[in-house]
């Protein structure tokens, strides 16, 4: 047996695992590559197997690092089923077609400065990855499975998928494989939730493993406390909007991230904490993944039951989702008292540049960063202390105030991942530290060695072991 880290080594996008035996070879994860010069190269460079050879593919959730190649892995020649939750096959259907159009854009963009500019873009940039028709096409090989149910996508493998409690759909992958005589059971952790957020449960606790794989996005810190997070963000929004008459601008990720946000405005509201807020969500995929999630309200934990279960009025905030690019433009034009949520949630795509381009300028604004900001991203500048950023075709000094809250996380942090692991009954054979930026996945991993004793490692990008 054979697992090959294909992405999501030492980093923290592009998350891919091919798995192979004797008798099956399979994926777990086909996600694009984000952030830095080199991204849009590694996502179209050849994949490092035959797609058309693969047996099936498991899925652990539908963000695009976990996702965005699969339509691309279809053309290439892979026809088979793609197993995964029926929230997560939901969401793919907003999120894989719009990735698919964004690469449209992006190639028209490369071939018209290629054209007109002179500019140096590969022949291969001015074609989309995948267009959002391809995306589209591919998700008719998506199979849907419960949680807890089993499932077996191959005579050799048994399959179980576990709540996540990361975003909505999302799980653990439990995987006993049959390699002739041998049995052998891979727990893949997907991205973990942070325990006690609202809306979603908390990661479902596994018991047992031979072989683990377990991220580390946040492995060497602790998050915020999550009253202590909600105080500064009552403090920035007033302070924002009463006291300097400015506009909040939030980049959030569509999926999770948007619909924990107006959570928690509404939570606020109704505890008369904040007041008259106007909340303008400008992401057409957010306003149809809030739709999706509120039809799930089987997924949600109690609390998130009893808010979104209340009736509207009284101080709860106005919510406006726009759809149309007109709507969004107006928002342009308003220049204070507005908190405008808008993907993606890194800044390096979608409506959220423009409602940057109209409010870093002003320090009456606050820029409100509450997720995390890969390398290379313009988040990621915008967090390290960027004076100034390109933004199209104009350098936009950065005057207003940026602020990071750290308690809202999505991924479980240092002592969470901790106490997840604490859980197994017996070390795992081998563990696998994945998902996290190199320093963070080699730091984890040497923690894990050290206070749970088990043998573990932190495999390069490209690495293959032998179970």
């Amino acid at each position: 047996m054979k697992i090959t880290f294909l992405g999501a080594a030492r980093e923290v996008t592009g998350s891919c695992y091919l798995v192979e035996t004797s008798q099956v070879r399979f994926l777990v994860d086909c996600g694009m590559h984000q952030g830095g010069g080199m991204a849009e190269a590694r996502n179209r460079s050849p994949f490092a197997f035959d797609p058309s050879a693969l047996d099936f593919v498991l899925l652990t959730h539908a963000h695009i690092d976990h996702s965005g190649l699969l339509p691309r892995l279809s053309l290439e020649g892979y026809a088979g089923p793609v197993y995964t939750t029926d929230a997560t096959i939901e969401l793919l259907h907003i999120m894989l077609p719009d990735s698919g159009h964004l690469q449209e854009m992006e190639a028209e963009r490369a071939a018209y400065h290629r054209q007109h500019h002179g500019h140096n873009h590969d022949h291969a940039e001015t074609t989309p990855v995948y267009t959002a028709a391809q995306a589209l096409a591919c998700l008719a090989q998506m199979r849907a499975t419960e949680y807890d149910k089993t499932v077996n996508p191959h005579p050799t493998v048994r399959c179980v998928f576990r709540d996540a409690g990361h975003i909505l759909g999302s799980a653990i992958i439990e995987v006993w494989l049959s390699d002739g005589a041998e049995q052998r059971k891979l727990v893949f952790s997907g991205d973990l939730g942070q325990p006690g957020r609202p809306i979603l449960r908390d990661p479902t606790v596994i018991e047992e493993a031979d072989v683990l794989l377990v991220e580390s996005t946040y492995g060497n810190r602790a998050h915020r406390n999550l009253a202590a997070t909600l105080d500064e963000l009552v403090g920035a929004v007033n302070n924002t909007l009463d006291e300097k008459h400015g506009n909040v601008i939030v980049p959030a990720f569509a999926v999770g991230r948007t619909q924990e946000l107006i959570y928690h405005f509404t939570r606020l509201s109704r505890e008369r904490r904040l007041h008259d807020l106007h909340i303008y969500v400008d992401s057409p995929m957010a306003t149809s993944v809030t739709q999706i999630t509120m039809h799930h309200m089987e997924l949600f934990d109690r609390e998130a039951k009893e808010v979104f279960g209340q009736p509207r009025g009284g101080t709860a905030p106005t919510l406006h989702f726009t759809e149309s690019v007109k709507e969004s433009i107006a928002l342009n034009d308003i220049k204070s008292g507005a908190i405008i949520v808008s993907a993606s949630g890194m800044c390096d795509g979608g409506r959220i540049r423009h409602h940057l381009r109209y409010n870093l300028d002003s320090p009456r604004n606050t820029i409100l960063f509450t997720g995390f900001q890969a390398k290379g991203t313009l988040g990621r500048h915008l967090v390290d202390g960027a004076k100034s950023v390109h933004l199209f075709g104009e350098e936009i000094a950065v005057r207003a105030e940026i602020f990071t809250l750290g308690g809202f996380s999505a991924h479980a942090d240092q002592p969470a991942l901790l106490r997840w692991l604490h859980g197994f009954r017996r070390p795992p054979l081998q563990t696998f530290v994945v998902h996290g930026e190199e320093d963070v996945a080699v730091g984890f991993a040497q923690r894990v060695g050290a206070e749970l004793g088990w043998p573990v490692h932190a495999p390069a990008e490209g690495e293959g072991i032998e179970i």
